[in-house]
Formats: structure tokens, C-alpha cells, sequence
């Protein structure tokens, strides 16, 4: 039996995410700082998925160095994560056309035109993560060839709306290029959902952390296993002058200790020692220490869990294959369910 044929209704319904990706499955991973490296990123795209590296805060060489050692681990497709506030983000974006990654992700902010552009000529792909309708057909005018919908059940960085609303405000209005799903997406039956509702794919972080081939620290992967939804709980801004992007992770004696972080940060932006970019940029530098301190050291007492509200259906560790396989089994059988009288 062939996998098109295992999985007909789904082949169907997302063949346009896959056509887009040029993967079997329109299943990207989350890029996740520390995490989302060469060994998991080629292990999503081995698997038929399409795998993402994070950037984050890597300067170009380093990033260099990452790219081509994930081209040494797969021959499928994969993309690159950048964040849209780097300050080297031209560089970046100039190995990613260097190097022939194929598609590249624009995320942490609204991306300008000219990075699109700048991508676009390189010969990639531009993917944008829209937090609003008004924001979607900005992007697509701007030169996006697909976007990303995420909310706020996410881990890590988050916006204020949640996926399922997101998802009617956008989706219906949204034609002329791919849009992927992303947040609070634990299974396949979840996936299959968005996309009767028009989605060409879905991202999926949080399950994929307590895969196999992920480097993450034991300790790490525990403390996920362990947890239900409700541990998994956003940041709180505590300067209403000061706009901080809240972080969703699993709670414990770091979460206080970023609180007390963020009150010196917003005292020296009001006592004019650092602008608000500079103090915005401490706050980011804080989480990319916190988290590598718990993801990949394990300190998981003081570090930072970020973990998205589906990490209660993270039950054990599987193989990235294993996991996919569940994703699109369950969503198959979803959409036979569907079709039911």
C-alpha cells in the first residue's frame, strides 16, 4: 500500500501545503531557539515533514556553519527561521541565498518589504507570521509567499489572540497564498480540523521537543512529560510603559526571577540609560541565556521552559517519525469522520 494511498483525504486536502513546501507532508516544524538544530531539523524533513533552524540570535558565520551541516544530514527541503529585530538581519538573510536554502521564515516582528524583497531575489521563498487579518494582506502585498497563523497556546513568544480565532478571522479571507496553522496543536485529529477550514498545513513545536533525535536535555524533556496545559503559562508585563512580548513556559522559580529581570530593564529605560530598543533587546538576550540554561544544560529549576498549552498531550519519548506518523494516521481518520452522513 502506498502513503498516497494510506492516506488519500489527506494527500487531498493538503496538497497545496505540500506542493508549497515540496514535502510529503505540510507539517513544519517550530523553530525553537537551541532545539530546532541540524539534528532535528533534517530529522522532520527525513521524515516527510519540513524542518525549520532557528536562528535566533546566531550571527551569520554561525549560521553558516548550521545550514550546511543540516545539508549534510538530509537531501529533502528545509527552511530558515530569522528574527525580524537582529541586527544583522541582511547578513543573514544573504547566507540563506548563499547557501540555496529554499524557503526563509521572517519572525518576532513585522517583517519590512525590503527584507522580502531581499529574499525573494535571492531565489527563496518569504514565509510571514500574520497576527491579523489587516496584517496578512499587508505581507501579501508586500511580497509574502505564504503565512503562518499562531496563537497564543504557543510556547515561547506569544500574541495575545488565541489559534482558534485566529483562524476565523483569517482563514476565510485568505486565497492567494499558503496559510499554515500554528499553536496548541497536539494531535492529528487538531491539524485535520484547520485544515477543512481552509489551512494548507500546520506548525508543530511542543511535541516535537521530546523526540528522539532532539538535543534537548534530559532534564528538559522530563519536566515536559511531566506537565499538563495549565503549567504551561504566559509572562506577565508589569510596565504598562514598557511593551514586553510575553513568553509562554512552564512555570517554576525562573519565571519569578524574569519578573524581578524585567523591573531593572524598564528602570533603566525610564531612568534613560538604555532606549527602548536597547532594554527590548536585554529582554530577548534573557531568554535566549534562560532557555539554552534549561534546554540544553538542563537547569530546569532556573531556566526557561518554554513549552506551548499541549504539552499535558506529550506522554513519552518517540521518534520524530513515530510522531509524524501519528499526526497524519489521526488526521486521516478525522477527515473519514467528517465525510460521514
Amino acid at each position: 500500500m502506498t502513503q498516497t494511498t494510506k492516506h488519500q483525504k489527506l494527500d487531498s486536502i493538503w496538497k497545496r501545503g505540500c506542493d508549497f513546501l515540496g514535502t510529503e507532508h505540510a507539517i513544519l516544524g517550530g523553530a525553537m531557539s537551541w532545539i530546532s538544530e541540524r539534528n532535528l531539523v533534517s530529522a522532520i524533513s527525513n521524515a516527510g515533514g519540513f524542518g525549520i533552524i532557528a536562528c535566533g540570535s546566531m550571527n551569520p558565520d554561525m549560521l553558516a556553519a548550521e545550514i550546511k551541516a543540516t545539508f549534510e544530514l538530509t537531501k529533502k527541503p528545509f527552511g530558515v527561521n530569522l528574527i525580524t529585530m537582529h541586527p544583522e538581519l541582511d547578513a543573514l538573510i544573504d547566507v540563506c541565498t548563499e547557501l540555496k536554502v529554499s524557503h526563509v521564515v521572517l519572525a518576532g516582528g513585522l517583517p519590512s518589504s525590503a527584507s522580502i524583497k531581499r529574499i525573494k531575489e535571492g531565489g527563496a521563498k518569504a514565509i510571514c507570521f500574520s497576527p491579523a487579518l489587516i496584517l496578512a494582506k499587508k505581507l501579501i502585498r508586500s511580497g509574502a509567499d505564504a503565512l503562518v497563523i499562531e496563537g497564543s497556546e504557543a510556547g515561547g513568544h506569544i500574541g495575545p489572540v488565541s489559534t482558534s480565532v485566529l483562524v476565523q478571522e483569517i482563514l476565510p479571507y485568505i486565497a492567494k497564498v499558503p496559510v499554515f496553522v500554528a499553536g496548541g496543536i497536539g494531535n492529528g485529529k487538531m491539524m485535520a480540523s484547520y485544515m477543512k477550514l481552509g489551512a494548507s498545513g500546520c506548525q508543530i513545536g511542543t511535541r516535537f521537543v521530546c523526540s528522539t533525535e532532539c538535543v534537548a536535555h534530559e532534564n528538559f524533556k522530563k519536566a515536559f512529560i511531566k506537565a499538563n496545559a495549565r503549567d504551561a503559562m504566559p509572562t506577565v508585563q508589569i510596565d504598562p510603559k514598557f511593551p514586553v512580548i510575553p513568553v509562554r513556559a512552564l512555570q517554576n522559580k525562573g519565571t519569578q526571577e524574569f519578573m524581578e529581570f524585567q523591573k531593572k530593564t524598564a528602570d533603566k529605560f525610564h531612568n534613560n540609560e538604555a532606549t527602548q530598543k536597547e532594554a527590548q533587546l536585554e529582554i530577548e538576550h534573557y531568554w535566549v541565556g534562560a532557555l539554552r540554561n534549561a534546554a540544553i544544560d538542563g537547569d530546569v529549576e532556573n531556566g526557561s521552559l518554554m513549552a506551548g498549552q499541549c504539552v499535558g498531550m506529550v506522554k513519552s519519548e518517540q521518534p520524530v517519525s513515530e510522531i509524524i506518523n501519528e499526526f497524519t494516521e489521526q488526521a486521516e481518520e478525522a477527515l473519514t469522520v467528517f465525510e460521514q452522513p
